[in-house]
This record gives structure tokens, C-alpha cells and sequence, in this order.
């Protein structure tokens, strides 16, 4: 073999080497371009502007919601700062203005939502304004309240040793009443409002007992007898009844033996709607109910004090300051 003729094939086997070992650079060089297109592209990737593409294009396809993927609601917040609408908002506020009237007269000039942005910040500066007033007037309720139960507080438990005698008659029927009378024993307490409420004090209880000396003994014929039974109920007195009955087993009279014994009560109780303190009494001036409306404001020591002498039976002005 020639020296050419060897030469010839061992240049062709260098030249493929070297092709080969060409084209394996440029596909190392390759895969090394695309690793590093791919983590660029993982480093950029948008997780949530991706998911939002997703689900506008599947409430477009799916005809599910809003047919328009770019239309976006805006938060309402105060003027000033009220982000703006995209582009296909204009239009669809122009077409609601058409078919829309407002609950009240909107301002002239801009958008919908504007006008009615406006007169939200109206309404909820009223609520504000008003809400204001109710917690200041139920914080007045709650002071007045505590101011009685200290007061009452300190009354019954002087009282209570004292022991006085209460110059004070109770008429009960024709010329019978309940006299003679003195302080045996009371009590005050209060009661507010949960926590979640505002536990303020809505309630006040006054209750005491007169005791006299002796018991009376009213006597009563047919149908009156039921009617009295009913009064004494009514009136808390404590009796017991002896009913004479003929042989129909109907009752032709009874004799009632009534305890010189009568439970006074008085209830002070808050009306948060209406921003007033409700007195409710029973046998404080005479046996039976009565109710007086007091403003929190007319609560002061003068009334409290006046209301201690009509406890105690003595001269007394709290009729006429309960009105003021």
C-alpha cells in the first residue's frame, strides 16, 4: 500500500473524530443554553397572574359569570382613593345608569358608583353620628343606674338596723287599713347587661317588709268573695280564708284573716330605646302599682333623698322632681 493510500483513510478518521467530537460540544453547549432558559423562565413565572389567566379563561368558556375576563369590580373606598376602573367599566356604568334609580338624588356630574360612593359616605356618617348618641345616652342610663344602687345600698343597710316605724296608713277596704307599721328587713341589688351587650346596669330592685301588730278579719258573701280573694293576690298581702259553703257545695260566704304584713317593691329599669329610666312600685305610697318615666339627667342626689323620705313616710318632693 502507497503512502498516499494510507494517509487517505487515517485523515478520514480524524476528520470524523473531530466532526464528532464537534458536534458533541455544540449539543453540550445546547442543553446547557436550554437548562439555563428554563430556570430564567421557572425564576419569572407569575403562580397568580397565571391563575387569574386560568380562571378568566375558564369563566369565558364556560359561560359561567361575567362574560368579560377583564372586567374588574373596584373596592369602594373614600374619595380620593378610590382605584380606578379598566376601560370596560365606563360603558357598563353608562348602561346601569340607564335602568337604575338610586334611593336617593345623586350629585350632578360624575360616574354611577361615584354617586352612590357619595351617598354611602353620607348614610354612614349619619349611622356614625347616631350610634354616637345612643352609646352617650345609654352611658348616661348606666351612671344614673349605679348612682341609685349605691344610694339604695347605703339606705337599706341603715334601715335595716334602725328599724324605724313608717307613719304611713293603707287603706284596704271601707274603713279597714293597714297601719302601724314598722321596717322589718330590705334589700338592693342590680343586674347589667352581658359582656357582649355593653354590661352596662339595666336593672335596679329596692324590695323591703312592713310588719304591723295584729292581723284584720274581712268577712265577704257570694260572688264578692272571689272578687276580694283576687285583690289580695294582687296586692301581695298574705291571708288565709275560710269559706262556708251550703249544700250545692257553692260558697256563701268566707271570713279572711289578712297578716299585717305587706312587701314593697321598687324596680328601676332602664329603657335604652327610649333613653329613660322606668320606676315601677308596688305598695310604696299605697297598696297597688304605680309607674313614673324618669330622664337619666333628673337623677341626682335631691331626688334620691326625697325618694328615701317616701320610704320612710316622712314629707317628701320626689312626685314633683321625678317630672323635671
Amino acid at each position: 500500500m502507497s503512502k498516499s493510500e494510507k494517509s487517505g483513510p487515517i485523515s478520514a478518521i480524524v476528520a470524523a473524530i473531530r466532526a464528532k467530537r464537534d458536534r458533541t460540544d455544540r449539543t453540550l453547549k445546547d442543553i446547557a443554553e436550554l437548562e439555563a432558559s428554563l430556570l430564567a423562565d421557572i425564576e419569572n413565572f407569575d403562580l397568580d397572574a397565571a391563575e387569574r389567566r386560568a380562571r378568566r379563561e375558564y369563566l369565558a368558556n364556560s359561560g359561567a359569570g361575567m362574560t368579560d375576563p377583564t372586567l374588574v369590580f373596584p373596592e369602594i373606598v373614600p374619595a380620593g382613593s378610590a382605584p380606578t376602573l379598566p376601560s370596560a367599566a365606563p360603558a357598563v356604568a353608562e348602561t346601569l345608569s340607564v335602568t337604575t334609580t338610586p334611593t336617593e338624588n345623586p350629585t350632578s356630574g360624575g360616574s354611577l358608583l361615584d354617586q352612590l360612593r357619595q351617598q354611602a359616605e353620607i348614610r354612614q356618617r349619619e349611622n356614625n353620628s347616631a350610634l354616637a348618641e345612643r352609646t352617650s345616652a345609654n352611658e348616661g342610663i348606666d351612671q344614673a343606674l349605679k348612682h341609685v344602687f349605691f344610694y339604695l345600698h347605703e339606705l337599706v343597710q341603715q334601715l335595716n338596723i334602725l328599724k324605724p316605724g313608717i307613719p304611713r296608713d293603707f287603706p284596704l277596704v271601707e274603713q279597714t287599713v293597714l297601719d302601724h307599721l314598722t321596717w322589718h328587713e330590705g334589700f338592693a341589688d342590680y343586674r347589667t347587661q352581658s359582656q357582649s351587650a355593653g354590661a352596662l346596669v339595666e336593672l335596679v330592685t329596692f324590695s323591703y317588709r312592713l310588719k304591723g301588730g295584729g292581723a284584720l278579719y274581712i268577712e265577704r258573701d257570694g260572688p264578692a268573695v272571689e272578687r276580694f280573694r283576687t285583690t289580695l293576690f294582687d296586692f301581695g298581702l298574705a291571708f288565709n280564708c275560710k269559706e262556708f259553703k251550703n249544700d250545692r257545695s257553692y260558697v256563701e260566704r268566707a271570713e279572711f284573716q289578712i297578716a299585717s304584713d305587706i312587701s314593697v317593691s321598687a324596680r328601676w329599669r332602664a329603657d335604652f330605646t327610649k333613653g329613660a329610666i322606668v320606676l315601677e312600685t308596688r305598695n310604696l305610697e299605697r297598696l297597688g302599682s304605680a309607674l313614673y318615666t324618669l330622664r337619666p339627667q333628673a337623677i341626682d342626689q335631691a331626688l334620691l333623698e326625697d325618694f328615701g323620705r317616701l320610704v320612710i313616710g316622712q314629707p317628701n318632693r320626689f312626685r314633683e322632681l321625678a317630672k323635671r
